[in-house]
């Protein structure tokens, strides 16, 4: 059974940083590509950032230069550090490979 478990949200003030977690079970975890994804309250869910198996990443316009994604293959988890947080960047964050489904996510929440 494939398990995604997000962690590492919560409250921050605009400028600040947070770097969130995602353990991954289930599944050959280094053959597979791993994304972020976030959805804000009344929003769709949008696409935030990817990393190959190589550890080859890719931003939407939106986070390019304050996201970074990484991954430690050997822990089965992938890491997404958010810099220079703005309002704007509130929302429940998810992690997912091609074939898992919608986990619990963690929650971001950036205001003053």
């Amino acid at each position: 059974q494939v398990q995604l478990v997000e962690s590492g949200g919560g409250l921050v003030q605009p400028g600040g940083s947070l770097k969130l977690s995602c353990a991954a079970s289930g599944f050959a975890f280094s053959m597979h590509a791993m994304n972020w994804y976030r959805q804000a309250p009344g929003k769709q869910r949008e696409y935030v950032a990817g990393i190959s198996p190589g550890g080859i990443p890719n931003y939407a316009s939106s986070v390019k230069g304050r996201f970074t994604i990484s991954r430690v293959n050997a822990k089965n988890t992938v890491y997404l550090q958010i810099n220079s947080l703005k309002p704007e960047d509130t929302a429940v964050y998810y992690c997912k490979n091609g074939a898992s489904a919608w986990g619990q996510g963690t929650q971001v929440t950036v205001s003053s």
